[in-house]
């Protein structure tokens, strides 16, 4: 998130590895958005491997999954985010609001300080 001349960002952390940051929530919101992994991280720009990769991350690193998804193409196919996903999803959206808000005062005064300001 940018808070003037800053950028921030939140990362949770599993055992070194990161659990949700801001790439993967907005993995999430393309999952839920188009109702697969494939559609969702090709409107990313990426491919379905690395979308796969991040969504089985983040399902090893929660307690319950975060994306659940049902094989076969069509009607049957297709991936959704779980209650838990939609929970995690909206608390980490918070989240980043809440340090977006709290960083901006300290936002400004720092970017008063860089060179080339004005």
């Amino acid at each position: 998130m940018q808070v003037g001349a800053i950028k921030l960002k939140a990362q949770l952390l599993c055992d070194g590895e990161i659990a949700l940051g801001p790439g993967k929530a907005d993995l999430l919101e393309a999952i839920e958005r188009t109702g697969s992994i494939s559609a969702g991280a090709r409107a990313m720009g990426m491919s379905y491997r690395r979308g796969w990769l991040l969504v089985d991350a983040m399902n090893r690193c929660f307690a319950a999954p975060l994306v659940e998804a049902h094989r076969g193409g069509g009607k049957t196919g297709g991936a959704a985010l779980t209650a838990a996903g939609h929970r995690v999803l909206a608390t980490y959206r918070a989240l980043e609001a809440a340090l977006a808000g709290a960083a901006a005062p300290l936002a400004g005064e720092l970017a008063g300080e860089l060179a080339g300001k004005g």
